[in-house]
This record gives structure tokens, C-alpha cells and sequence, in this order.
């Protein structure tokens, strides 16, 4: 399962309340609420997008009409040329507010999908993939801050009351992004472990012993460091379902470490021995070959004929087991969003 990319856009929704003699203030500031919410509601469609389908085709449109959106606003309060009776400071932190967020959300938005198609390449990389997409959320969210910090200055100056932000859309925003949050620090444990044991795969397919025996070394190490990390981490809502599947992926990493790779590299010294002894045999002629040789070589092809069959079922036997662990990892991955991320 790849990760997502997802907007974590924490722009508030204001209500107001305030004596007759505000009513200008409260209107100016009210017109550009609505126009706040109507953003706020295309970022939860994307999120919900991200969170609930899997066509890449619905996402980006959703992406598209967000861009749009921000777009639209970032017009009509830029016609706003005055403020409030001159007073411009929370019009202008918004338009840079606006600015940000389509830079952010557009231009940058194809650089991390660039890196996105290589993140799964060397947990490196999906390292700097995810750092990344939370830089995005972090410039715009910094820009947030600034833009609810002005909001109160005017606020305060006109002696304007705002209400905390208790709308469902505000609490979906927040539900969603404490759970892709806490599905991101589960797939980084999970992912370090089987990119590891995809690189063990490919020693194993090119004979490299060497390598295998490194990389077995690894995904031991990475298998118990995810497994202790895991012992305090905090799922979200307590619900362990992901936390239970990424607990399976490392075991198993585990024991395909301390059992498969050993019982590979044993195979593959007894096939090597066999390979040496049957080129100096076919080196030489048949009155040429000594009878310790013919011994060996017999010797060594009755031990690979019967090791053959103990190889292929530990093969088959971890190859369904891993299988089987990333399939339950990544279905439960899916059904940990979707449980948790309100639908629309």
C-alpha cells in the first residue's frame, strides 16, 4: 500500500457575535468566511477523496477543484482593495494565506507525486517523501496561524466575539488528520522491514551470499526495533488493528531472518559444492577420476537431491506466509482509513 498524499488544511470557520453597532465589522468579516468555508469544504472533498476511493482520476479532479477554489477566493478578496474602512492587515494575511496554499497545493503538489513514484525504492527516500508532503502541510498550516493571529487582532480591535470552531467540518478535518497521521508512523515501521526483505529476495534470486547474510542481519535488527517501537506506541481511538497487523509483518520478518535465510544459505553452500565437484568430474575423463572423487560427487548429489525437497517446501511455506502478511497489512491498512475517516 502506497502512502497518500493528503492536504491537512486547518483553516477555521468563524461565527460571530457582536452588539448592533458592529455590524459592519461582523459583515465584512462574515463575507470572507463564507468564502474560507467554501475551501474548507472542497479540502475535506479531497481528503474524503484521498481516505475513501481508490481512482486517481477522482482524487486529482477533487485536487483540481480545490486549486480552483482557493483560486476563486483569493479574487473576489482581492477586490477587497480597502478592507475594512481602510484597514487591510487581515485581507492582505489572507491573500498570502491563499497564495501559499495554491503554490503548495498545485506546484508542489507535482513534485511530491514525482517523488512519491520512487519513495518505495529505498526507505531513504520514502523518508524524504514523506518529510516532504509534511513540509507542504506545515508551510500552509504556519500560514494558518498567522492568518486565525490577524483574525483575532481585528477581531479584538473591533471588539468582535469569535466562537471556537465546534462544526462537523471542523471536527472531520481534525479526526482525518490524526488518522492518516497515525497510519503514517505505522506504515514507516512497516515499510522499513519490507523494503529490507525485498532487497534479502533479490540477494537471494542472484546467489549473493554475502548479501544475504547482510541483509538478513538488517531485517532481524529492524524486525526488533519495530516491534519495540510498537510497544508504546499509541493507537489511535485504541483501536489495534493496524498496530496487530504490522506486529504479524515483523515477526514474520523475524523469523524469515533467524529461519529461511540460514536454511537458504545452507542450500545454496551444498548446491555450490555440488556445482565444483560435478565441473571437476566433467573436467575430466572417466578412467581419470579417482574414486574419492566419484564418491564425493555421489555423496554430494544424493545430499542436494534430498535437500531439494526440504528447500522447495520452506520456499513455498515463507513464500505464502509473506504473502500473506503484506496482503492482511496493506487490506488492513484500507479498512484503518476508511473506518476512521468520516465519510462525506
Amino acid at each position: 500500500m502506497k502512502p497518500t498524499f493528503t492536504l491537512l488544511l486547518l483553516l477555521l470557520i468563524t461565527t460571530f457575535t457582536n452588539a448592533q453597532e458592529f455590524k459592519t465589522p461582523v459583515d465584512y468579516l462574515n463575507y470572507i468566511s463564507k468564502e474560507t468555508d467554501i475551501i474548507a469544504r472542497t479540502t475535506w472533498k479531497y481528503t474524503s477523496a484521498v481516505a475513501h476511493s481508490k481512482n486517481a482520476r477522482k482524487i486529482d479532479v477533487t485536487r483540481k477543484t480545490l486549486v480552483k477554489s482557493i483560486q476563486t477566493a483569493a479574487k473576489k478578496i482581492e477586490a477587497l482593495k480597502d478592507g475594512y474602512k481602510g484597514d487591510v492587515e487581515y485581507r492582505n494575511q489572507l491573500l498570502a494565506y491563499l497564495a501559499i496554499s495554491e503554490k503548495q497545493i498545485n506546484q508542489e503538489y507535482d513534485k511530491i507525486i514525482n517523488m512519491q513514484e520512487v519513495a518505495e525504492q529505498s526507505y531513504d527516500f520514502m523518508e524524504a517523501y514523506i518529510m516532504a508532503r509534511d513540509l507542504v502541510n506545515a508551510k500552509i498550516n504556519e500560514e494558518v496561524d498567522k492568518l486565525n493571529a490577524n483574525q483575532k487582532i481585528f477581531a479584538t480591535k473591533y471588539g468582535i466575539q469569535i466562537g471556537e470552531d465546534k462544526s462537523e467540518l471542523g471536527k472531520k478535518m481534525k479526526i482525518s488528520n490524526e488518522v492518516f497521521e497515525n497510519h503514517t508512523q505505522l506504515y514507516l515501521i512497516f515499510f522499513k522491514v519490507n523494503f529490507t526483505e525485498s532487497v534479502l529476495m533479490k540477494a537471494i534470486t542472484d546467489n549473493n551470499l554475502n548479501a544475504i547474510q547482510q541483509n538478513s542481519n538488517a531485517l532481524e535488527q529492524y524486525s526488533n526495533e519495530g516491534l519495540e517501537k510498537l510497544k508504546t506506541f499509541q493507537p489511535y481511538k485504541n483501536d489495534l488493528m493496524l498496530v496487530n497487523a504490522t506486529k504479524k509483518v515483523l515477526e514474520f520478518s523475524k523469523k524469515e531472518a533467524l529461519e529461511f535465510a540460514p536454511g537458504v544459505v545452507a542450500f545454496m553452500m551444498l548446491n555450490q559444492k555440488f556445482q565444483e565437484s560435478k565441473k571437476i568430474m566433467d573436467d575430466k575423463a572417466a578412467n581419470a577420476r579417482s574414486k574419492a572423487e566419484i564418491d564425493n560427487f555421489n555423496s554430494l548429489v544424493n545430499a542436494l537431491n534430498k535437500e531439494v525437497g526440504t528447500y522447495n517446501k520452506l520456499n513455498t511455506k515463507f513464500n505464502t506466509e509473506r504473502s500473506n502478511a503484506i496482503n492482511n497489512w496493506n487490506a488492513t491498512g484500507t479498512n484503518f482509513i476508511s473506518k476512521h475517516v468520516p465519510i462525506d
